[in-house]
Parts: structure tokens; sequence; C-alpha cells
């Protein structure tokens, strides 16, 4: 199957209603609207990875194709110039907070990656870096993740997430809790950060999304005796 023939298959399967309501989530033409329950049951299911195939779907510039693409790459052949390509050329927050970001931090080049794009000045690879790095101790034994490192990174947050542009709010929010609900050595700090960070606002458009209360996702994570429980993939 290549690229050209599933981008034909997906414009079949095209739903007025959700991609009107992805499009208020900021979803940009060319996009279907293919519901991702349709994307795994009908391609990810029978193609599950091909690193050729998901780098053509990626290039196509298809909202729909760039996010299918994040769910079949291969991460294992994924380079590190295929994964800045890759965040530097995603269409929406979906794909370059969710799809870019589930392949970067499954990949070998996770933690380099996540921290070279928390620096730059593009706020769409800033907040892809900060997804990266949440999908990175999502599925990392914390054996080999650089502890010490991360818990620098989340007094960073809790300093500079408030000054921080609006989608990179979003994602820092989005790492704390990760940290604090998937590596127990920085329960506790990740807690104190949520609290020094306070009430985060982010700008999610004509949606009724609204931003976790970090402080409060961690600590009923906890009390679920969930903290430290991994995900088999960051992908879903």
């Amino acid at each position: 199957m290549t690229a050209s023939e599933i981008l034909n298959q997906l414009a079949k399967l095209d739903n007025g209603g959700y991609k009107k309501l992805m499009l208020k989530h900021g979803a940009k033409e060319p996009y279907f609207g293919v519901k991702i329950e349709d994307m795994k049951n009908r391609f990810q299911k029978k193609i599950k990875k091909d690193y050729k195939l998901a780098l053509d779907l990626f290039d196509s510039g298809n909202g729909d194709a760039q996010y299918l693409a994040g769910l079949i790459a291969d991460e294992q052949q994924m380079s590190k110039d295929d994964q800045r390509r890759w965040a530097e050329i995603a269409s929406w927050p979906m794909v370059s907070e969710y799809s870019v970001a589930w392949v970067a931090g499954e990949s070998r080049f996770g933690f380099e990656l996540g921290k070279e794009w928390i620096d730059s000045d593009q706020e769409k690879v800033a907040s892809t870096g900060w997804a990266t790095l949440s999908s990175l101790v999502s599925v990392k034994p914390d054996d080999e993740l650089p502890v010490q490192e991360l818990e620098k990174l989340v007094s960073r947050v809790a300093k500079t997430i408030q000054k921080s542009p609006n989608r990179v709010r979003y994602a820092m929010n989005n790492f704390v809790i990760a940290v604090g609900s998937y590596v127990a050595a920085l329960t506790d700090r990740a807690l104190a950060a949520a609290k020094q960070m306070g009430k985060v606002t982010v700008d999610v458009g004509d949606t009724d999304c609204k931003v976790p209360d970090a402080g409060q996702y961690i600590a009923k994570v906890a009390k679920a005796g969930r903290v430290g429980r991994k995900r088999k993939s960051a992908r879903c």
C-alpha cells in the first residue's frame, strides 16, 4: 500500500462533523477529518510499522496522514533528521504534540531531541519538545531516565511556565503531570512545582477543553496507586 493509495482511502472516510470539531481545535487544511478509531482499525492494525510509508504520509502535508504516520512509524529506524523535519512541518498541535512526540519519545533520541526542541524559539517546536519528554517518561524505565536532569526541567517549568507561549504552557503543564505520575522519585518535586506554577491558562480556541490542574491530577494518580506504572506505548 502506498501513501497515495492511503490518502485516497482517507478521503473517502472524511467525517463532516468530526472535521468541523477538529478545525475548532486547530486542524489545518488539507485535512479530511477521519476519526482516529477508523485510522487504527483500517490502517494501523494492518500495516503495524512501516518506516518509509510513514515518511511518505507525513510529507504529504495532510493532517490525517501525518497523524497516521505517527501511529505506524518505526521509531528504531527514525533518524534525528527525520524527526527534526517532522517537528518543523507538523500541520497542527494534534500532530506535533502527539504523533511527532510519541515517536520521538519512543526512539533512542528522545531525551536529546526533547532537550533540543524545548529551547526553540518556534512555539510549535518547543511544545513538541516538552510533549516528547512527557512521552519519554511514560514508557522508559526509571533506570533508563536522566532523573536529575528531569528534576531540573521540572524546576525550569515552575519558574517559566507563566511567561511561556500558549501551546508551550499546555505542554509544560502536561510534562509536570507526566513526571509526577510516571517517575516515582520525582512525584513530590512535581507536586511542589505544580503548587508553584499556580493556575495555568491556555487559549484553546472555540472549544470546551480545559487545562488539567497538575497538582490535582498527580494526587489522583497517587491515590489510585498508579504512580510509576509505565505505558507499553506512548501512542494512542
